[in-house]
């Protein structure tokens, strides 16, 4: 598994949401973006303090948020 050290969550920044390194660039901005169909070059100019790695640890994040999970069913 990838190491997600680049994705903070603070309470008194952006109302807790998931952000890039406790900058005011949320997870799901860089998400909504790429899903736009902007390229990585053209997020890193729009946000120069971002770094090629915060956007791979924003796709990390949202991979592991999303991980399926096995729930065991009661049996009747």
């Amino acid at each position: 598994m990838v190491k997600i050290d680049r994705i903070t969550l603070d309470p008194a920044v952006m109302g807790g949401k998931p952000c890039v390194r406790g900058l005011r660039v949320t997870v799901s901005t860089v998400l909504g973006l790429l899903a736009s169909g902007h390229t990585k070059p053209e997020i890193l100019t729009a946000y120069p303090y971002l770094e090629s790695e915060d956007i791979d640890q924003c796709l990390a994040y949202a991979a592991w948020r999303l991980q399926e999970r096995e729930i065991s069913l009661a049996t009747v």
